[in-house]
């Protein structure tokens, strides 16, 4: 998959700007084109040019629901004028509970057209949620005027938690008082939603996505329009490829996730595509639905988190026919949220390479607050890692702090700040108005740029062993999943103020099974993690860590499995997968003393002599 590009990339280019003290900028030599004034603009545009091509698809009885653009204009309109004659707005918005769905979908389209920001919730707040104490706060600071579920009953007890002073709108089991979705879309759009419509402008509030960080409340990240149709044309310009075809994508990842929402649905609809919705996700009983929608439709772009291909992949190595078709149409497969394990790298090139198929593996990097592309990978690269350059119009500024380079954005992609939260919104930007990631990066060649940079970890994350050597979190993490494959799902690396560093692992259910073929099925995880044979795999690879690192600092000497899986209570994960390790180390304290205990306890498993 390596060398000439099999699709067209822009070419690798970009210009350094040194600043002193070893601070230095990276921008795009390509100026940013014209792109849409609204996210609305994208829907009316491609129902007039391929008003009957699908745009959106769900699984439903007997099939695939579908909406054509023309129909989900038409059905942006009817809502929309719906959402105006309540009038909602920046002090009333409108709140979706539910997971992504055609009506999700259709109202989330309505509600940007029309100029009243939304909100998607992640549904885990709701459905996995104890005490429901982030949703409350949500709807503290938001005080929406409209919140949509798709099941009424099935979201009964998260909506019970919030209370009232809200109209409920839900497609099914809507309660005596609640209003239906279809009366919603049987509206008659009238001229009011035409100049509605005409008034968003660059800087409206499309959206607000919260994220939770690293502790305390979820955050409301304002998205504005000029973010969004920004991104995409930065996006455009980095994958011109995207004009020869439209995207066709089967596409799980949460729309209140902008790695699902801003980059995902918008990429399909500023480029006159086709979405899949994919009710399927990385979990088990639920992956075997991916597989099966991948089955039927096969994909130009497949997007999908490190997790995602750890699930996947067995499906497609043991299913030469599912494979085959799953590579027919494949142009690019991407990852993003986290950096892909090398192992799961190399498993995707061998199966291409075994189907004579060539497959561009990419990337990019952003955040929430950068709705979401910053970096993008345009260029073949041969490993795990790189996140690209900075796309056409972003500016790319690197700080030393410590002995990283801590990266900050600035453009028009970038969060105008937090929602009601000024504190907040300063906190994050510094004097020239660049905004404070908090991630750190470095070129992968220091001559070279065009060679793009590389992910070098958070800078929160990061900690020194006594010795005084700085611990890379991000990287070891990575290494020690490779390592440790099958057993580990994920790991959080402890060894804060000790003389090593010692590993929290988060078990996989399927690989720890698969060392123990003679164990029926139904095997707790509790037993699985405790076999000898689990046990005597993750010695093996602290040992291959161990040969592979240079200095204590680079490989774990003891490890515990964590039978107990992360808590989204706790923050502990989010429902994209993604470990929080500051919320693991503080709410597993005790088993990070278990695991630096003299002697060692028999759960901790030990690096051998």
């Amino acid at each position: 998959m390596s060398g000439e590009s099999i699709v067209r990339f822009a070419p690798p280019v970009v210009e350094r700007i040194d600043r002193g003290n070893g601070a230095f900028l990276l921008r795009s030599p390509q100026p940013l084109a014209p792109h849409a004034r609204s996210t609305g603009e994208w829907l009316a545009a491609w129902a007039r040019r391929a008003p009957q091509r699908v745009f959106l698809a769900e699984r439903a009885a007997g099939g695939w629901r579908t909406v054509t653009y023309g129909q989900a204009l038409a059905a942006a309109r009817a809502i929309g004028t719906a959402l105006i004659e309540r009038g909602l707005s920046a002090d009333r918005p409108v709140v979706v509970l539910s997971h992504n769905g055609v009506d999700h979908a259709l109202l989330a389209l309505a509600a940007q057209y029309a100029g009243v920001p939304y909100a998607p919730i992640s549904p885990a707040y709701s459905l996995l949620s104890s005490d429901h104490a982030k949703l409350r706060a949500i709807f503290a600071l938001l005080a929406p005027g409209l919140v949509f579920a798709d099941d009424a009953a099935k979201f009964g007890k998260a909506l019970a938690a919030v209370g009232g002073g809200f109209e409920l709108v839900a497609s099914r089991n809507a309660p005596a008082g609640a209003t239906s979705f279809e009366t919603l879309l049987a509206t008659r759009a009238d001229a009011a939603i035409d100049a509605a419509s005409a008034a968003v402008a660059p800087e409206s509030i499309a959206k607000i996505l919260f994220t939770s960080g690293s502790t305390g409340e979820p955050k409301g990240v304002i998205n504005t329009h000029r973010m969004l149709t920004a991104n995409q044309q930065m996006i455009l310009q980095c994958w011109p490829f995207l004009e020869d075809e439209p995207p066709v994508i089967v596409d799980w990842l949460p729309w209140n996730h902008t790695f699902g929402a801003n980059h995902n649905f918008n990429l399909v609809l500023a480029n006159g595509g086709t979405l899949y919705i994919d009710e399927g996700k990385p979990a088990p009983g639920l992956i075997e639905r991916t597989v099966a929608n991948l089955r039927e439709i096969a994909p130009n772009l497949y997007f999908n988190v490190p997790r995602g291909f750890d699930m996947l992949l067995p499906f497609l190595e043991s299913d030469a026919t599912f494979a085959a078709h799953f590579f027919s149409r494949l142009k690019v497969i991407f990852y993003a949220g986290a950096a892909l394990p090398q192992n799961l790298w190399e498993r995707l090139e061998r199966l291409a390479a075994r189907l004579g198929r060539r497959v561009a593996l990419a990337s990019a990097w952003g955040s929430t607050e950068t709705a979401p592309l910053v970096t993008s990978v345009h260029f073949p690269i041969e490993r795990a890692g790189v996140i690209g350059l900075p796309a056409p119009g972003t500016e790319l500024l690197f700080v030393p702090s410590g002995d990283k380079l801590e990266m900050r954005v600035r453009g028009p992609n970038v969060t105008p700040g937090y929602f009601k939260r000024p504190d907040l919104t300063a906190a994050a930007f510094d004097a020239e108005g660049f905004y404070k990631i908090g991630d750190a990066g470095r070129l992968a060649d220091p001559n070279d740029p065009s060679r793009g940079v590389v992910f070098d970890g958070r800078i929160a994350e990061d900690f020194k062993l006594t010795s005084g050597t700085w611990v890379h979190v991000g990287s070891l993490r990575v290494r020690a999943i490779a390592a440790l494959a099958p057993v580990a799902q994920d790991v959080v690396v402890a060894g804060h103020d000790r003389e090593r560093v010692g590993l929290l692992v988060f078990p996989n259910a399927a690989g720890c099974a698969s060392l123990c073929p003679d164990l029926p099925a139904s095997t707790p995880l509790a037993v699985l993690i405790n076999d000898a044979r689990v046990r005597a795999r993750v010695a093996e690879g602290l040992a291959a860590l161990a040969r592979e690192g240079r200095g204590s600092s680079n490989y774990a000497t003891r490890a515990l499995l964590l039978a107990e899986p992360p808590s989204i209570d706790a923050n502990e994960i989010t429902d994209k997968g993604y470990i929080n390790q500051r919320a693991v180390l503080a709410r597993r304290a005790a088993d990070v003393q278990s695991l630096y205990r003299e002697p060692p306890p028999p759960q901790v498993i030990e690096l051998p002599r």
